[in-house]
């Protein structure tokens, strides 16, 4: 196989796996083409992503960089620390250039 054929093979065996696993949580499960992309792998994305998403949020918290604020209804709500705004602009600068 050539490169492009293994990328593409590797991809619809990924997208495979997403639609197996959904359907391990939900086994009645059945859908148009439209239903399973916005459905189905969109809820596996969103479970994945979740946790990524925790993870860099308690490593920005560790670094200052984000301030975290339990709000009204116990939820955390999360802003970027105004002290850190200049050496993360000036991050974002050097990245473009």
């Amino acid at each position: 196989l050539n490169v492009k054929q293994d990328l593409l093979r590797n991809d619809k065996s990924q997208i495979g796996n997403e639609i197996l696993a959904y359907l391990v949580d939900h086994p009645n499960a059945r859908d148009t083409l439209e239903g399973i992309l916005e459905w189905w792998l969109l809820e596996r994305q969103i479970k994945f992503q979740t946790a990524r998403v925790k993870e860099a949020l308690s490593d920005l918290v560790d670094k200052e960089l984000l301030l975290e604020r339990k709000g009204a209804n116990s939820h955390i709500h999360y802003q970027l620390n105004p002290t850190k705004y200049n050496e993360i602009q000036g991050f974002f600068k050097q990245v473009v250039e």
